[in-house]
């Protein structure tokens, strides 16, 4: 009998584990009676344990990940091991995406993590983060949604993939998270009118660099959004809250967006909190992951994003059962 397969500890603003069942005979009796997975078949989760590390607010020096920063990033592997043994885990999937990608030192961190507890925790590319979150979208919605743009705003980067297979044609990462530009552009809250003019000038011409390398392959026949970010502005412009669950269909309308993202900078943050969907450790960045999301609906043309509840870390799992089960 097959066991729980795929733990993943994420090195971003929030860390999550997760342990995933292979859809199979015998799910229902927990992890030492789950069956193998048929072809086809959707990974469940069995557990999920999350803990907010905030890794970006630890950065100090501009760009060094803190003695703090680290400890708490430790603490949380050494968590998410003992939560593993307790599971029956059989195979850890480990990967830090760009709060440790993109710190100086962070490499020389998960070095001495690797030594100190044996986990050897990947720092995932930003463009591998596209190809993986393109993946699980693929799979989500299927190959009739035909060719797909996939879009996703991080805490420190936003993805941009763009294809016809499993495998994206193009797979972009800019560094335009909405976790670091708040940090790096915004002093107040609200932010003052010409910070939020000279952020939005700075995104869109970041992301205008980037169009024709998309654009070249086509336009997609099906635009679709990933990440909480996308998530809650779905939420605010009407759509369906997360307790209706993952097959209710989600869409943000870029004309609903224009809107909102306006309103959201010009916001104190008590009164974006008490917008619908919006979770309280997310109300400092969502003015500039609004800002992101309507330039980059904007540059690319897209009048309708749905939203897709699987994102990267079920890429990462997918891609590793693929490997499982040949």
């Amino acid at each position: 009998m097959g066991a729980v397969r795929g733990g993943v500890p994420d090195g971003g603003s929030v860390a999550s584990w997760h342990a995933t069942r292979r859809a199979g005979r015998g799910l229902e009796h927990g992890a030492s009676a789950c069956g193998g997975r048929p072809p086809g078949a959707r990974p469940l989760p069995a557990f999920s344990h999350k803990a907010e590390l905030r890794l970006a607010a630890h950065l100090e020096d501009g760009d060094r990940l803190s003695a703090d920063g680290e400890a708490r990033l430790r603490s949380f592997i050494e968590d998410a091991l003992q939560i593993a043994e307790d599971k029956g885990v059989e195979d850890l999937v480990a990967f830090a995406t760009s709060a440790v990608r993109d710190a100086s030192n962070g490499e020389e961190i998960l070095e001495r993590i690797r030594t100190e507890t044996d986990v050897d925790i990947h720092a995932l590319s930003g463009p591998d983060e596209a190809r993986l979150t393109f993946l699980a979208v693929r799979r989500w919605f299927g190959w009739s949604s035909g060719r797909l743009l996939v879009i996703d705003i991080g805490g420190g980067s936003l993805e941009v993939a763009a294809g016809i297979d499993e495998d994206p044609d193009v797979a972009i990462s800019l560094p335009l998270g909405a976790g670091r530009l708040t940090r790096d552009w915004l002093t107040a809250d609200p932010a003052p009118a010409d910070e939020v003019r000279k952020l939005r000038r700075h995104v869109r011409a970041e992301i205008a660099r980037h169009v024709g390398e998309v654009a070249r392959y086509g336009a997609p026949d099906f635009a679709v959004a990933t990440s909480k970010t996308f998530k809650q502005l779905a939420r605010i412009g009407g759509a369906a809250p997360s307790s209706d669950g993952p097959y209710q269909r989600r869409v943000l309308q870029h004309a609903g967006l224009t809107g909102w993202a306006d309103k959201l900078a010009r916001m104190p943050a008590s009164e974006r909190a008490d917008l619908p969907g919006v979770s309280e450790r997310r109300v400092p960045q969502l003015p500039a992951g609004a800002i992101v999301a309507d330039a980059a609906m904007d540059l690319f043309g897209i009048s309708e994003l749905e939203v897709c509840p699987w994102a990267l870390r079920e890429g990462v799992i997918l891609r590793r059962l693929d490997m499982i089960t040949g």
